[in-house]
């Protein structure tokens, strides 16, 4: 495209960006890509808090019982699954604000109402006679957390041109992503220090598995994220930007509705972010029910780490071989790892759909490394997803429009890049569901079948059912939108 426009002046931090034309390289290189990358990272920390407050019932539930909480292991299982089932329903709003009120004012406002649940979480967890509703309603406004990911996506979808989307967006996800490693990861070691002294509250009394008695401060776990939001939060205020030009109606955004590629795409990504979500939210429950002498929050952050790591490498892999190419080998690997993971759970009688091979007792380093597989595999999914449907929807927009038509091209553009944002976001909400039904369907199958085995040939089955998705649209030669 030719490249006439001008800035009217350097953009303030803060500030409204009347012109942006990311795909005009020289003003891509004279003063958009500064903006875009300072838009960015101060998006990572902010979406990394959302993860991080979003996945805090992933290891509270696991605590609960050593606190005096009386909850069944169903209850428990409800409690890990119901802030995904609340961030996915919020992810489809949020899906469509950042055109309605601004990237800059939503991240701002989305990153301060973290609050809600991280103190409320940090008083509640301090009291063991605390009703199980009133817990159930603290992990469902965990989901604000998860709400955050379709905004922010969808926000960052449009500071960069079409042949940066995919890195950019699987730098956006795959650093957020860390929140729900690193929760995992640092919860068990600030529950073990009084840091906040007198505002923190009183310790509690506990007894491990030796016997001993412990002194832990359980409300550290949602207390220690609060000022971090607090800074996030007046950092993406005043210094992001929101752009002019992203502004849309719900209506207009509405369109992404009748058209077949979006709803193609929530599957696709069903199977790659709703699994991410999903194993991370189930692994510490699941590792403790199938392989009783392990502690699972020594292991269960490793699988989430590893997945958020490789997104971005994802994005740049798509970005160099094709979205489709990279999607359909990953899912085929993925479907294979899962029949690993089948192979070295226990195989008890106990167990109506126990696989007649593999180890009796099962092996846990063989079923960890199948799960890093898995989380490997998703982290490269979710990246070449989200590249793929940037590129899905500008073809669809510009196809038809003369190199020559200047105007009609900026319209396509627009067009494409409004409709793809809100498909990111719509994508991601449909996908975040898997956060739920994933440790659900753990719960339900050792229920109905004493084991987990039927929710994991379930996955098999969705596999490849993404597979010949993939392949059919999009991978395959004269694919109706090749990616």
């Amino acid at each position: 495209m030719a490249s006439t426009t001008v800035s009217s002046g350097p953009a303030k931090p803060g500030s409204t960006l009347a012109i942006w034309t990311p795909e005009d390289k020289s003003f891509w290189e004279a003063e958009g890509q500064a903006i875009a990358k300072l838009n960015l990272w101060i998006s990572v920390p902010a979406l990394f808090l959302a993860f991080a407050v979003w996945q805090l019932w992933s290891v509270a539930a696991v605590n609960l019982p050593l606190l005096g909480f009386k909850y069944t292991t169903n209850q428990l299982f409800w409690l890990a699954s119901a802030p995904a089932l609340s961030g996915a329903t919020l992810r489809i709003f949020y899906s469509f604000m950042v055109p309605v009120f601004g990237g800059r004012r939503w991240t701002a406002i989305s990153t301060a109402s973290l609050l809600i649940p991280a103190i409320g979480i940090g008083m509640a967890i301090q009291d063991p006679t605390t009703p199980y509703p009133t817990m159930l309603i603290l992990a469902l406004l965990c989901g604000l957390g998860g709400g955050n990911f379709s905004s922010s996506m969808s926000n960052i979808s449009f500071f960069f041109p079409k042949e940066r989307k995919g890195s950019a967006l699987g730098v956006n996800a795959g650093l957020g992503n860390l929140g729900v490693s690193v929760v995992q990861f640092l919860s068990p070691i600030i529950i073990s220090v009084g840091v906040f002294g007198v505002f923190g509250g009183d310790s509690q009394q506990i007894v491990n598995k030796a016997g001993a008695h412990v002194e832990i401060w359980a409300q550290n776990a949602a207390f220690v994220w609060v000022p971090w939001i607090v800074i996030a939060t007046l950092a993406a205020w005043f210094f992001m930007n929101d752009i002019a030009d992203a502004k849309a109606s719900f209506a207009t955004q509405a369109a992404i509705f009748r058209n077949k590629h979006n709803w193609l795409m929530c599957i696709l990504y069903l199977g790659t972010f709703g699994s991410f979500i999903g194993y991370a939210a189930g692994f510490p429950l699941l590792i403790k029910s199938q392989f009783k002498d392990v502690n699972p929050l020594a292991y269960a952050w490793i699988g989430p780490l590893v997945g958020a790591l490789v997104r971005p490498f994802g994005g740049w892999l798509a970005d160099k071989l094709g979205g489709a190419r990279v999607t359909y080998w990953n899912f085929i690997v993925m479907a294979c790892a899962v029949v690993g993971v089948l192979f070295f759970l226990p195989k008890g009688a106990h167990s109506a759909f126990a696989l007649p091979w593999g180890p009796e007792a099962g092996n846990f380093t063989g079923f960890f490394l199948m799960f890093l597989v898995l989380f490997l595999t998703t982290g490269i999914g979710n990246g070449s997803t989200f590249r793929m449907i940037p590129v899905i929807f500008m073809n669809l927009k510009t196809k038809g429009v003369a190199r020559n038509d200047e105007a009609g091209m900026n319209a396509a553009i627009k067009e494409a890049n409004t409709e793809a944002a809100a498909v990111l976001g719509f994508t991601a909400a449909v996908a975040a569901y898997g956060g739920f039904f994933i440790p659900k369907s753990y719960g339900t199958s050792i229920g109905a079948t004493g084991g987990p085995e039927a929710a994991l040939l379930i996955f098999i089955a969705f596999y490849l059912l993404c597979i010949v998705t993939t392949w059919w649209f999009y991978a395959r030669d004269n694919a109706e939108q090749p990616c």
